[in-house]
């Protein structure tokens, strides 16, 4: 088997996914595109694998671990989009920025926030 076609095609992956994730503001679009340059991370490993000749073939081994492991991230990606969604009703990174720091709004400035109904008042502080 060669090892190029394999290389070429998770590199296309990788490249689709990091554009996905630098220019997509959708939250789950983002975990998409995460999830596609981790597939194509597994596709380096197994042509790998399989160019090396190993005999434990621990490149398999390990893909079926990053597997794994990006079902649950995938799992508790989009509960937390889900819940942030219920709250914000939007799942643009782009507004969200203010998760990062509690009480700070857009240029550092303190916000205050309360909830009637279903929409939310903001008043800046003084």
């Amino acid at each position: 088997m060669h090892l190029v076609y394999p290389l070429v095609l998770a590199v296309l992956l990788f490249a689709i996914g990091l554009y996905g994730v630098l220019a997509r503001r959708n939250a789950v679009l983002v975990l998409m595109s995460v999830e596609l340059m981790l597939n194509a991370v597994n596709i380096n490993l197994v042509a790998f694998d399989m160019w090396l000749r190993d005999t434990l073939h621990a490149g398999q081994a390990l893909t079926l671990f990053v597997i794994t492991i990006a079902a649950a991230e995938i799992g508790l990606g989009l509960a937390i989009v889900l819940m942030v969604f219920r709250n914000r009703a939007t799942s643009n990174v782009s507004e969200l920025r203010d998760l990062a720091e509690p009480g700070t709004g857009e240029r550092g400035k303190a916000r205050k926030t309360r909830k009637t109904g279903s929409r939310r008042i903001k008043s800046e502080a003084a």
